[in-house]
């Protein structure tokens, strides 16, 4: 048993990394992670083991794996816990500047398992109006047929927020870049909102990343990621991750929605994601670059009616962007005349983009999204928010994600497409 006590120590050493004394650019590579203390290994361990052996007196039970306390991790089973889950979590934690973070196997899983853990029948969720679809489908659906009442509003107004609070709020839920209309939400202006009327804040961070913002520092309770997107950065590992600046709060959700809902990580995603997340800071810097040039460049097209992208002037948010955000991410935008017909075009022609969902890949990736069956399948809006909804998106539009690609080069692959349309 010697072995496994020595990992178990080197996994709960006290590390200075995870106190937020180093850049951010080296805690993405660092933190959370330490050389094998048998093997001298630099690179971190895929430990895939579904069972750990332990000593005779282990206790058979979930709260006894989790209880740290005062002693290093336990591990007894994967699903209770695992070494390089856990190393991800460390790593995670200290990008975000949280207390205590938990990964799952998909950003749905991690947003479910938020909403179980905090919501019983006659809760009240404020919901920003335009999330991403799933979980606007969940809240919708599920929450809704579960006794929870859901307010949508549209975060980028305070005073509908402040109004759609009561006295069974429980969660105020926003996302900022919100997918796919890429409206801000001033984080701190509704972290007050929402504490002042005894609340929590859950801000999906998917788009802007820590690199961009760091939620839990305005004011944020829980930050949610899916770690599929610009963390894991290459398209080859789903995870999910919720974040949050409350110990034991997390330690619940832990034990109740992990441990017991089994939506656990792979540890080779998560290893993955791991190695993914050490060139984040060069991407990210590279995503930023990227985007702006292809936000510019369509901006200028004729044939391009509308972009949005918070890294330009016309964004109508640009001023809280250049305050709340410190990298502009590689998500934007666009509309063009007859948006079906153009898709087909698009998906025939492309040669570098690949047409296809998803987002935060190290290649680029474009996507028509049509908005009567965004606002049938997933967006429950009054009449207004639908107005509004339709001054980002008209009756349709493109939504990017721009990878690391030669900026130049991805504006070439545009160009050539649009002398088709």
């Amino acid at each position: 048993m010697q072995h496994k006590i020595s990992y178990s120590l080197y996994l709960s050493l006290p590390n200075s990394l995870m106190k937020n004394k180093t850049k951010f650019q080296t805690r993405a590579v660092h933190a959370g992670e330490a050389l094998d203390p048998v093997t001298g290994a630099s690179s971190p361990n895929i430990v895939m083991s579904t069972t750990f052996a332990v000593d005779a007196d282990a206790g058979f039970s979930l709260e006894a794996a989790n209880d740290t306390e005062n002693s290093a991790p336990r591990y007894t089973y994967t699903r209770w816990g695992n070494p390089t889950l856990n190393q991800l979590e460390k790593k995670l934690s200290s990008l975000e500047e949280a207390a205590d973070c938990v990964v799952f196997a998909s950003g749905m899983a991690a947003i479910s398992a938020l909403f179980f853990s905090l919501f019983k029948m006659g809760d009240h969720l404020v919901m920003s109006d335009i999330v991403y679809a799933g979980a606007s489908e969940l809240a919708n659906d599920t929450l809704a047929n579960l006794g929870i009442e859901v307010t949508r509003v549209n975060m980028s107004d305070l005073d509908e927020v402040a109004a759609a609070m009561t006295s069974k709020t429980k969660l105020v839920y926003a996302e900022s870049p919100c997918n796919p209309i890429m409206r801000l939400t001033n984080l701190a202006a509704v972290a007050e909102i929402a504490h002042s009327h005894g609340a929590k804040l859950a801000v999906d961070s998917t788009f802007a990343t820590p690199m961009a913002t760091m939620p839990i520092t305005l004011g944020a309770d829980y930050v949610i990621h899916s770690l599929t997107k610009y963390f894991g950065g290459h398209g080859d590992a789903i995870g999910g991750a919720v974040l949050g600046n409350d110990a034991a709060e997390m330690g619940k959700l832990r034990q109740g929605m992990l441990g017991h809902g089994g939506g656990v990580l792979s540890p080779f995603n998560a290893w993955l994601i791991m190695r993914g997340m050490a060139t984040l800071p060069l991407r990210m810097a590279a995503h930023e670059k990227a985007a702006l040039a292809v936000a510019e460049f369509l901006e200028n097209h004729p044939k391009i009616e509308r972009v949005v992208y918070p890294g330009l002037a016309s964004h109508p948010q640009s001023d809280l962007a250049q305050e709340q955000m410190h990298n502009m991410s590689g998500m934007l935008t666009f509309q063009t005349k007859d948006g079906p017909a153009a898709a087909r075009v698009f998906a025939k022609t492309l040669e570098i983009f690949h047409y296809a969902v998803s987002l935060g890949h190290h290649r680029s990736l474009l996507f028509y999204m049509p908005t009567d069956s965004l606002l049938e399948t997933s967006f429950k809006l009054t009449p207004k928010q639908e107005e509004d909804y339709r001054r980002y998106m008209g009756d349709g539009a493109f939504r990017v994600s721009v990878g690391i690609e030669d900026g130049e080069d991805l504006c070439d692959d545009l160009a050539r497409v649009l002398e088709k349309i």
